[in-house]
């Protein structure tokens, strides 16, 4: 199996990756998008090998309750993604980091329930700690980035609705639909395997257009 040491080593190679990837933007007002940050905050696992920071939406939510996300949210006033992105893991998850902790951007992705979302990643460093608010978040779940590395995953599907592919993305024993996939797919592409690809042509599916 693949393996990814959480070092210095690995934290440069994704940094030189991700500054010579040229991410494409959209235009949030033209298509009535409202702004909003997600991060890929790679961690420690506790046995030397990297993992990313996946979370359980509480049950009480009013939109997309229980699901399974990456730390993240709605962009306030006039804030950049990076701002947002590591306000919102400090609200999220109480992992308080400074701005250059942060390796890069990936593509923004438009999603069906009416946000453009932009990817920060973000490398959380030694000794970094975490705990979930529990009015936003369940549950915290560290996915091994040698999870992603498995022959049965990416996989894209069809629905009658669209005819853009789906995508899932499998990690262990379980999976995410875009938009969590496109954005953890494309991090795995351009960062973790050196292969710029896009993804804002890949659907979700319907359980997440609203």
């Amino acid at each position: 199996m693949t393996e990814f040491p959480y070092t210095d080593e690995l934290r440069g190679r994704f940094t030189a990756r991700l500054r010579n990837f040229q991410r494409q933007t959209h235009d949030s007002a033209g298509g009535g998008l409202k702004r909003a940050a997600v991060t890929i905050t790679l961690i420690d696992d506790g046995s030397g090998q990297t993992a990313f920071v996946l979370t359980r939406r509480t049950p009480r939510l009013s939109s997309h309750a229980g699901q399974k996300a990456l730390p993240g949210g709605r962009m306030d006033g006039d804030e950049t993604a990076i701002q947002a992105g590591l306000r919102e893991l400090a609200e999220e998850i109480n992992m308080h980091l400074a701005p250059d902790t942060v390796l890069g951007l990936l593509d923004d992705y438009p999603t069906r329930s009416g946000y453009l979302i932009t990817p920060v990643v973000i490398w959380a460093g030694p000794g970094a700690t975490m705990s979930p608010n529990p009015d936003e978040v369940a549950k915290i779940m560290p996915i091994p980035l040698a999870d992603l590395m498995r022959p049965d995953s990416p996989e894209f599907m069809t629905i009658p609705e669209s005819e853009r592919p789906v995508l899932k993305v499998r990690f262990g024993d379980d999976h995410v639909h875009a938009p969590t996939a496109a954005v953890v797919y494309q991090f795995c592409e351009v960062a973790m395997r050196g292969r710029p690809i896009r993804v804002d042509h890949l659907e979700q599916p319907v359980f997440a257009w609203r």
